[in-house]
């Protein structure tokens, strides 16, 4: 007797299906569905997602194999691929969007207070990741002569590492152009790398009480105004407060400013950092930058785990639904790890997941013990090959 619903039913389980109806009716987008409803897009792309369908084709045929059972869901029959590429060229991918902030609000319980530091701020990263794109395919994406991308911008909440705001942009402007757009309480504390360096942007922050970690740049000048001690046996080199003196710098940030050098052992090379923060000591403060480098490894494994580098449509839309989509296949990904008491490291959970999705098993005793087999085993089954002539 089965009972237990398929895994990925019991993923679908997670998202409140009143929620999305108010989402729905928010953004429109059952106006001329032609039947093919909101909720059967979402479940579609999101099958392509912890799927790794790499096609419209794939999409539509793994749901065709397996739709009896999906209807306990709503999900009456699989899109064919002319609807599921009329739903991405015409359904508006603000709701992905929106639904994408829901799910966050939901995963984020989890990871209250998560963070490895003891002070109680929020920390986050900010960093964008470049998406490659077939000029041809994608003329809307233009991003150099002869190329074309868009960018994902990204603040990673280090509460569980948990993206928590995105942005999709096409690339062309800089990226501190975006970072004035990302929600930031006061008393957050920001961390991103020199590609973000905008004095006008350290100002407004510092005036609002944010806080930022990131690296100065090379050929930047200041006029030191006091030394800090340095704490012992530490890789802190120096503890600085400065006044920026370059006449564009003076001009957009008349705050003082924190430089901290620390002395990165394993590549024998000095790294020079900025801050507005002068209570927390200087290793915590290099601490802080070093653990940006859990945004580097999020980017990775959305780009290898998930269907984020090849697209199954070519236009603005399409492409936004399937970018929100992956996000979403991300937040309730890291919800599971977090929750797990088996250690799954992230790759291995999504490939699992991948090759279980429609297997009969509580997802929660499954996630916990994974090669333990639940239930009673199942009698071996003795195959006749027909003979000819018979």
């Amino acid at each position: 007797m089965v009972r237990h619903a398929s895994l990925f039913s019991q993923l679908l389980a997670f998202f409140d299906r009143s929620k999305f109806k108010n989402l729905v009716m928010k953004h429109k987008t059952e106006k001329y569905s032609k039947g093919f409803k909101s909720w059967d897009h979402f479940v579609s792309m999101f099958f392509c997602q912890v799927a790794q369908a790499k096609s419209l084709r794939e999409i539509s045929g793994g749901l065709a194999c397996c739709m009896g059972k999906l209807r306990h869901l709503g999900v009456v029959s699989a899109p064919s691929k002319s609807t599921l590429s009329y739903a991405n060229t015409n359904r508006s991918w603000k709701l992905f969007q929106d639904l994408f902030y829901e799910t966050f609000d939901f995963c984020r319980k989890a990871s209250l207070g998560k963070h490895k530091f003891r002070f109680k701020n929020k920390l986050l990263s900010l960093d964008s990741t470049t998406i490659s794109l077939c000029l041809n395919l994608f003329p809307w994406a233009e991003f150099r002569r002869k190329k074309g991308a868009v960018k994902l911008h990204l603040l990673l909440d280090h509460d569980g590492y948990l993206p928590s705001y995105a942005y999709i942009s096409n690339g062309k402007k800089h990226e501190s152009t975006y970072a004035r757009k990302f929600p930031l309480a006061a008393g957050s504390i920001i961390t991103m790398d020199r590609g973000y360096t905008d004095y006008k942007l350290y100002s407004f922050w510092t005036a609002k009480d944010i806080y930022f970690v990131t690296r100065l740049k090379m050929n930047a000048n200041y006029k030191v105004l006091e030394k800090r001690p340095i704490p012992q046996n530490r890789n802190i080199l120096s503890d600085e407060i400065i006044k920026l003196t370059g006449y564009k710098a003076r001009k957009e940030c008349r705050f003082l400013l924190r430089r901290v050098v620390v002395w990165d052992a394993e590549k024998q090379r000095e790294i020079i950092l900025l801050t507005n923060h002068y209570k927390f000591g200087a290793t915590t403060i290099s601490a802080i930058y070093k653990d940006r480098w859990q945004i580097e490894l999020f980017f990775k494994a959305i780009k290898q785990n998930l269907r984020i580098k090849t697209f199954v449509g070519t236009t603005e839309n399409a492409l936004n639904i399937q970018i929100w989509t992956a996000l979403i296949a991300m937040l309730l990904i890291k919800f599971l790890q977090l929750k797990s008491k088996f250690g799954w490291s992230l790759s291995n959970l999504v490939a699992f997941l991948r090759w279980n999705l429609f297997t009969y098993k509580d997802l929660w005793e499954w996630i916990n013990k994974p090669f333990e087999t639940i239930g009673p085993n199942p009698q071996p089954v003795q195959m006749q090959l027909p003979i000819k002539g018979l």
